[in-house]
């Protein structure tokens, strides 16, 4: 059976997520910070839930802290870090988006 983490996300991932999209559609149909919530983020969080021991590590011989990079439906491009807690569970505490 595989194991499925449970996945938490971190206040300063919304902050950083905030930043860089705002929380309305921009003038070009850029996302908005809602859009990515609803159409990205599951997908995300089911790569940690699913297989975040498979995922690259942040930082090498740090296990515990992994990178998701990958496109997504509004974005060309995202990496999200994730840090296993001590009770298994993964936090996604950051990202970076390329439009």
């Amino acid at each position: 059976m595989i194991e499925r983490r449970e996945v938490r996300v971190a206040d300063s991932f919304f902050a950083e997520l905030e930043a860089q999209l705002g929380s309305q559609r921009g003038p070009n149909g850029q996302p908005s910070v809602t859009d990515f919530i609803v159409l990205d983020l599951p997908v995300v969080a089911e790569r940690f839930a699913a297989s975040s021991d498979e995922l690259p590590e942040a930082i090498a011989g740090v296990p515990s802290i992994r990178m998701c990079i990958g496109s997504a439906a509004l974005v060309r491009e995202y990496v999200v870090h994730g840090i296993e807690t001590p009770d298994g569970a993964v936090n996604l505490v950051g990202i970076e988006i390329d439009l």
